[in-house]
C-alpha cells in the first residue's frame, strides 16, 4: 500500500487511543467530499446510504458493488474511511476472510463485520458461528500486513432481540477474537451505553446516533465512548429533505419544499 494509505490507517488509529470523534456516513462521492470541507477526520461508509442511492433495499448489494462504492469513497478524500462490509459476505469463515481481504484492497481503514444472520425468525447468529467469522476477518487483516482496524458489532438491540446481558456477552466475545473496536449499535440510554463501554474496556467502543438524543457529543464523551457514528442517518435526512418537497408538490401543487435548499453556487464551488 502507499504512503498515503499507511499514513490514513495510521491516524485512524491514533484516534482511537483518546478522547472522542463523530465518523459520520457519506453515502456518495459528493457527500463525503462535503463532510471532508467541514473538517471531519475521518469517515465511515453505510450500507444503507450507498443502497438507497442505487435505488436498492439495505443489504441488496452485492459484495463486488459493495467494494466499488469502498473505492470510491476512499478516493473521494485523502481522509481514512471506515467499511461497513455487513456480516462480512461470506457463507463460511472462509468466505468471509475472504471478502475482507477484497475489502482491504480498497484502502479503508477501518472493516466492520456484524453478527445479524438476517433470518427474521432468528436474527442473531449463534455466538460461535459469530465469533468464527469474526476470527476469520482477524485472520485476513493479519495476513495482509496492513494496519487495518477490526470493528466486531453485536446486532441485538438493532434486530429486535435488545438483550443486554447477551450483548455484551457477545462484544466481549469478539474482543478476543480479535476486534479492536466494539459496537452495539441501538444502545440508546446513558445505563446502556456506560455498562457497554465499562464492559469492554479498555478497548474503544463506537456509539450509533441515527437520531436526535438527549445527549451532546461532549456528554457521549463522558460516558467514556471513543467515537461516534450516524449510520444511515444523513442519507435519510437528504431523503426526507426530497420525499416531502416532491410529495408536496404532487399533493398540493406547491413548492415551499425548496426554501431550505442548499444553493447552486456553493455547491458548485464546493466541487469546483
Amino acid at each position: 500500500m502507499s504512503d498515503d494509505l499507511n499514513h490514513r490507517r495510521a491516524a485512524f488509529r491514533a484516534l482511537h487511543a483518546d478522547g472522542c470523534f463523530v465518523l459520520p456516513n457519506p453515502w456518495d462521492i459528493g457527500s463525503a467530499r462535503y463532510l471532508h470541507g467541514l473538517g471531519f477526520k475521518a469517515l465511515a461508509s453505510t450500507s444503507s446510504g450507498a443502497a438507497w442511492s442505487l435505488g436498492r433495499a439495505d443489504g441488496q448489494l452485492s459484495l463486488d458493488e459493495t467494494l466499488a462504492h469502498l473505492r470510491d469513497l476512499v478516493a473521494a478524500t485523502p481522509l481514512p474511511v471506515n467499511a461497513d462490509v455487513g456480516d462480512g459476505f461470506g457463507t463460511d469463515g472462509a468466505g468471509v476472510e475472504d471478502a475482507v481481504a477484497r475489502a482491504i484492497t480498497t484502502g479503508v481503514a477501518g472493516i466492520s463485520i456484524e453478527d445479524a444472520s438476517g433470518d427474521p425468525l432468528h436474527p442473531l447468529r449463534p455466538l460461535d458461528d459469530a465469533v468464527s467469522r469474526m476470527r476469520a476477518a482477524r485472520a485476513a487483516i493479519d495476513r495482509s500486513g496492513e494496519d487495518v482496524l477490526l470493528i466486531g458489532r453485536a446486532e441485538n438491540f438493532f434486530v429486535g432481540r435488545p438483550d443486554l446481558d447477551d450483548t455484551i456477552t457477545r462484544l466481549r466475545a469478539y474482543a478476543q477474537a480479535g476486534a479492536d473496536c466494539l459496537y452495539a449499535p441501538g444502545i440508546s440510554t446513558r445505563e446502556q451505553i456506560e455498562a457497554v463501554v465499562a464492559a469492554v474496556a479498555p478497548k474503544p467502543v463506537n456509539l450509533l446516533v441515527g437520531g436526535a438524543v438527549p445527549f451532546t457529543l461532549q456528554d457521549i464523551a463522558a460516558m467514556g465512548v471513543r467515537r461516534v457514528s450516524v449510520g444511515g442517518a444523513m442519507a435519510r435526512t437528504a431523503w426526507g429533505g426530497l420525499m416531502r418537497a416532491a410529495q408536496q408538490i404532487h399533493d398540493e401543487g406547491r413548492f415551499d419544499g425548496f426554501a431550505d435548499a442548499a444553493s447552486g453556487a456553493v455547491l458548485n464551488q464546493l466541487f469546483r
